[in-house]
């Protein structure tokens, strides 16, 4: 699928970006991979892991239409992995995340299709769904934008389509590598927001392993959902730490309780797959599509009104072991 290709990656310093490399350049004799960000220590830093003859490494803000449409030319696929993600940081700067989030996210739109980019997938979150804080507000705009782009095409074969899956094992910036870093400087305790608090949970590769897949099974204006567990950070914390105890500090500014991949009032489109969902478009296309079934053969049913899919009332639950090997095998997978 990728062989002779040009892909570029938003963001593609991140710990997605580095994973998605990795594993395109053990299957894959791309062309070109690029690398478009805006932080040069983190590329310098990144150009000494990956010398591969067909990595470039641009400086770019997505902010910065002029320079991202030069970055765009000759490229085939797109993975859009740039964002302001934290939370409460968004709370306190709103404008700085729309800036990024919602207008660098319709630079990247109007850029791909100026290049005649063929398929491009936008990574989005959980928080996007029925969001309770500004930066999973500003994603579903993005959501919202990648889908309707489909609109905007015209008769040339451009396809824009978005990955939503919840927090990321180990990501740089997760809960994670936070409690264990609190545990080597000697922390007596862990900070839990809230005893109840369920989250969903993906490893890096399952999350590179599920936006490859869908470059095979997009048509376009998909939102693909994978089905991953959930767990709760009470239990988290007792699998990475026994013998700490647990201090409730309460809920930051903007986070939710539960998590939801799939809202309610978006189950009369919502499609149940083998491993994922799909929410079709809520708008209608100039050529109909039928989602029921994707580019690969796959074939789905429609879910019954009213469903949810949420991290609280899920059917796949992580246990200590379970996480704990997951976190060993993603240590694996970076070597």
């Amino acid at each position: 699928m990728l062989n002779n290709k040009t892909i570029l990656i938003t963001g593609g310093t991140g710990s997605f970006g580095k994973q998605f490399v990795r594993t395109i350049l053990q299957r894959y004799k791309p062309t070109k991979i690029i690398i478009y960000s805006r932080d040069e220590l983190k590329q310098y830093e990144m150009a000494q892991k990956f010398t591969d003859s067909c990595m470039r490494y641009f400086i770019g803000d997505i902010r910065d239409l002029p320079r991202l449409q030069k970055a765009m030319r000759g490229v085939d696929f797109v993975v859009h992995a740039a964002a302001l993600k934290h939370v409460p940081i968004a709370e306190y700067n709103p404008m700085e995340c729309i800036k990024t989030n919602v207008m660098g996210a319709q630079n990247v739109i109007d850029t791909c299709i100026e290049n005649n980019v063929k398929n491009t997938i936008a990574l989005s979150t959980d928080k996007a769904a029925a969001p309770a804080n500004l930066y999973g507000a500003s994603k579903l705009v993005s959501d919202k934008l990648f889908v309707a782009a489909n609109n905007l095409t015209g008769n040339h074969e451009i396809k824009f389509s978005v990955v939503r899956y919840g927090n990321v094992l180990g990501s740089r910036g997760s809960v994670i590598p936070y409690f264990k870093k609190l545990i080597e400087n000697g922390a007596t305790s862990l900070p839990i927001t809230e005893p109840n608090m369920t989250r969903f949970w993906i490893t890096l590769q399952d999350g590179v392993e599920f936006v490859l897949k869908n470059f095979e099974r997009m048509q376009g204006g998909e939102i693909f959902v994978p089905k991953i567990p959930s767990m709760k950070m009470t239990e988290m914390a007792k699998a990475i730490a026994p013998h700490l105890e647990q201090e409730v500090i309460g809920i930051r500014p903007g986070e939710k309780l539960h998590e939801v991949m799939c809202p309610v009032d978006d189950s009369h489109i919502t499609i149940d797959f083998k491993d994922h969902y799909v929410i079709k478009p809520s708008i209608n296309f100039s050529s109909p599509i039928n989602y029921m079934k994707n580019k690969i053969g796959e074939v789905g049913t429609n879910v019954k009104v009213g469903f949810e899919y949420n991290s609280k009332d899920n059917d796949i639950w992580l246990s200590p072991k379970e996480l704990l090997h997951k976190i060993e095998q993603s240590k694996l997978e970076e070597q």
